[in-house]
């Protein structure tokens, strides 16, 4: 563009010189302090630079002036477009301005003193933007996808896009749409564009037919043009994919299976059916469709493989040998979707297409040549159905009766009658009891009359709500045997056949001034009219001492007058039904002083016993008398004394009377060894202080024997009884001991029996570290080592203090004989009741 347009600059001139400025060839003179509006100055969007180029110049008469410019395109938007030569008063356009967003520029010139930078002139100036043709359409989208199915009718709207033009002029924001290619080249097909609009939104359609098989998709491309004089475009990508439609139907080829079935079977697969078909496969134009004719029993169902597109046809319902031996069916098979099919007959440059479709069963145009392959295929299917033994049938599979319980044996209750289908073996069979779990009935075998085999019973635990339930089988006599099962619940009416019963028997009241009352209560295993409410009647000598009130019911009270003291009293009480049938009744009643009147309890009493001076007294007397006793005993001594020990050589222990008890001095033993010749065996012992054991019994204390194995060497423990028992060792010849110690200082033991104690004999062995066992309520513990001498001797010693033991009411003083292995250190305790001994090494 050239710096100022002759016809803008010629009409710049005119103005000027309307308004009084001054002008010359070359400038335009601007008068000082007048302002003035030059609107003529214009900018083409189009112009492509150089950059930047003169717009104009603006000059005043005065010298020594200042330039300045402000506005739109300077300091306001669109900034930067244009700029003055502050000395020259030239204007420069630095780049190109869009009309479609600006139309024109407003801006203000001003002239100012170069000294006093005060404004000698300032002018408004208006720049109009002039439009071009310089933007391209656009689409809505660069691509476009649509599917349509390949039964779609010619004409039919694809799909819509849309194209676009920024220009504002409308002789150059006017588009045009073109298809520019198709791929791959349509056969029998061609798109177009069935309408465009003025907003650019163009329908795509097509003529001819559509065929999936010759092509899945297109691919068109698209062109949007203006109508500019250098014409702008651009184009876009439509994607059509053509769906599968059915214009293939599907052929049976051939029928594979064993086609025979057992009668009574079901779910059984009898043939497969085999089809071909050219549309895509796993589409609904290929998956099959089948379909059942002349089963007028639904005995068969057919189903589609999804894998192979066969049909499986099975049996649903069991077939019957005596309806027929062969079944006649006719399989027919079509697609999932209607059958279609498009040809095209004669082509048109300007309308549609004349094609010939067909769908379904109708048909359009002429279809002569389509006639072939339209029609369904379709296959006769023959079913041999096999015989085999079948169940009898029961006419009624469900009866009911009604009968009262206690009938006689015998009694008739109900017929169920059976049939056997089969034609080989007719009514060859017999009547069976199934489930009858009381036993109450029988059945004829031959005619399925049913009848009582005993009484029944109402109240049974068979029977449920009155009705008791069982089972009759029909058994025939085929290969293998078949049987049908027919219920017959048998209502039965209750019959008094039980009495009236008291819940509790046993009663207790609390002893009061005034009348005490007890709930009784009733029941019958009858049910009404043979049941409560009941009547209650005392008998005996009752009078002004027991009553009933009220005396019918199903709970009265018992009344108990005040003459009736604390003790124990048996009533008789007679209790009858509705229909006056009764029963006694022994009521057992106790009367005693209650702490809760409101819940008595004659078990728990009261007592208001105290411990008197006197009961204090005898205590005292008591204790000073075992206190004697204790003191006599210690003043016995263990006086040297010389036992015959006769030898046994069996391995049991024994406990030998002995009336000698000394608190520990040397003692002199005698032992008879297998010659007859007696040795010595003397033990020195620590002295202790030794008090007589307590003794109950007044007869002769017998002797407690202990027996031990003499293999053992460790301690074994036992309990029996309350006792424990820790012993010690045992002989090589088989000999036992007992060898205690008195571990705590004290040692204390009661005797309790009877006119002579049972010898207390057991038998141990032990291993390594010895074992334990428990008998009855006694422990035993034995440790020990063998004796070198094998001989029995007794050895007790107290290793720590006192060894206290009372002997009481004896005539004689009995010992306790205990033997020991002498090698042996260990303690040895037991405990008998509640005492506690504990002895080792002492000897008597």
């Amino acid at each position: 563009m050239e710096l100022i347009h002759p016809i803008l600059l010629l009409i710049l001139c005119n103005l000027l010189q309307c308004w009084g400025v001054h002008r010359s060839s070359s400038q335009l003179l601007l008068r000082q302090k007048r302002n003035w509006i030059i609107n003529s100055f214009t900018i083409d969007e189009g112009y492509q630079g150089p950059f930047p180029y003169s717009l104009g110049k603006i000059e005043v008469e005065k010298d020594l002036v200042l330039f300045m410019i402000q506005g739109e395109g300077v300091d306001e938007e669109p900034t930067q477009v244009l700029e003055i030569n502050s000395y020259t008063g030239e204007i420069k356009v630095l780049r190109s301005v869009d009309y479609e967003q600006y139309k024109t520029l407003k801006l203000k010139f001003k002239a100012l003193d170069r000294e006093k930078h005060e404004i000698e002139t300032q002018l408004g100036i208006y720049i109009e933007i002039l439009d071009t043709n310089d933007n391209p359409p656009k689409f809505l989208f660069e691509k476009y996808t649509f599917t349509i199915k390949e039964s779609t009718s010619q004409g039919t709207e694809v799909g819509r896009i849309q194209a676009t033009d920024q220009d504002i002029s409308e002789i150059y924001n006017k588009v045009d749409l073109n298809i520019v290619s198709v791929k791959p080249k349509p056969k029998d097909l061609e798109f177009y564009f069935k309408e465009i609009d003025e907003t650019g939104i163009g329908v795509i359609s097509f003529k001819g037919c559509l065929d999936h098989e010759t092509a899945e998709k297109y691919t068109i491309i698209v062109e949007a043009k203006d109508n500019g004089e250098k014409p702008l475009s651009t184009s876009c990508t439509i994607i059509i994919n053509i769906e599968d439609g059915n214009n293939h139907l599907p052929v049976i080829t051939q029928q594979t299976g064993p086609e025979k079935v057992k009668e009574g079977q079901t779910n059984v697969l009898v043939s497969r059916i085999q089809v071909h078909d050219e549309d895509t496969r796993g589409t609904p134009a290929w998956r099959a469709k089948y379909t059942i004719q002349g089963d007028t029993n639904n005995n068969f169902r057919i189903t589609t493989d999804p894998e192979t597109n066969d049909g499986l046809l099975h049996v649903e319902k069991a077939l019957n040998y005596e309806d027929g031996a062969l079944k006649n069916i006719t399989i027919t098979v079509e697609n999932e979707i209607p059958y279609y099919s498009c040809k095209v007959e004669k082509r048109s440059s300007t309308d549609l297409w004349k094609v010939v479709t067909i769908s379904g069963s109708a048909a359009t145009g002429s279809a002569m040549s389509f006639v072939a392959g339209t029609v369904a295929s379709s296959r006769q299917v023959i079913v041999a159905v096999e015989d085999v033994n079948e169940p009898p049938v029961f006419d009624k599979t469900s009866i009911e009766t009604v009968v009262t319980e206690n009938v006689k044996e015998g009694q008739y209750l109900a017929t169920l009658i059976a049939k056997d289908p089969d034609v080989a073996n007719k009514n060859t069979f017999k009547y069976i009891i199934g489930h009858d779990p009381a036993g109450w009935i029988k059945v004829d075998p031959d005619t399925g009359n049913i009848t009582t085999s005993k009484p029944l019973d109402r109240e049974s635990e068979f029977v449920k709500d009155n009705i008791y339930v069982v089972t009759i089988c029909a058994v025939d006599d085929g290969k293998p045997q078949m049987t049908s099962t027919a219920t017959l619940s048998i209502y039965i009416r209750d019959d008094n056949d039980h009495t009236p019963y008291l819940v509790v028997s046993t009663i207790e009241m609390c002893q009061s001034d005034g009348q005490s009352f007890a709930n009784i209560t009733a029941l019958d295993s009858d049910v009404e009219p043979y049941s409560g409410p009941f009547t209650f009647k005392l008998h005996g000598d009752v009078e002004g001492k027991w009553k009933i009130d009220p005396v019918t019911g199903y709970s009265v009270n018992l009344v108990k007058e005040p003459t009736v003291h604390s003790n124990h009293h048996e009533l008789s009480l007679e209790v009858s039904d509705q229909q006056g049938k009764s029963a006694f009744h022994n009521l057992s009643v106790t009367v005693c002083s209650c702490l809760d009147s409101e819940t008595p309890n004659c078990h728990v009493r009261t007592s208001g016993t105290t411990l008197g001076a006197g009961g204090v007294g005898m205590i005292f007397l008591a204790m000073l008398l075992i206190t004697g006793l204790l003191l006599l005993a210690l003043l016995m001594s263990c006086k040297k004394q010389i036992l015959e020990i006769k030898e046994d050589l069996s391995s049991e222990q024994q406990l030998m009377k002995s009336n000698t008890e000394n608190p520990g001095t040397d003692c002199s033993v005698a032992i008879v060894n297998q010659n007859g010749n007696a040795m010595q065996e003397i033990s020195q012992v620590k002295t202790v202080k030794m008090s007589p054991a307590f003794l109950l019994n007044d007869s002769e204390t017998s002797t407690e024997f202990l027996k031990y194995q003499k293999e053992s060497s460790v301690a074994q423990p036992f309990i029996r009884g309350s006792f424990m028992h820790m012993s010690q060792g045992g002989s090589n010849v088989g000999m036992g001991y007992h060898q205690g110690q008195s571990v705590s200082g004290l040692m204390n033991e009661a005797v309790h029996g009877g006119s002579q104690m049972n010898s207390l004999t057991s038998q141990y062995r032990g291993e390594g570290s010895g074992s334990a066992f428990i008998r009855g309520t006694i422990m035993r513990k034995s440790l020990g080592a063998i004796s070198n001498s094998g001989m029995k001797h007794l050895q007790w010693q107290s290793r720590h203090g006192l060894i206290d033991e009372a002997v009481r009411g004896a005539s004689q003083t009995g010992s306790i004989i205990s033997a020991f292995q002498r090698e042996s250190s260990m303690a040895q305790g037991f405990t008998r009741g509640s005492f506690m001994r504990m002895v080792q090494r002492f000897f008597l």
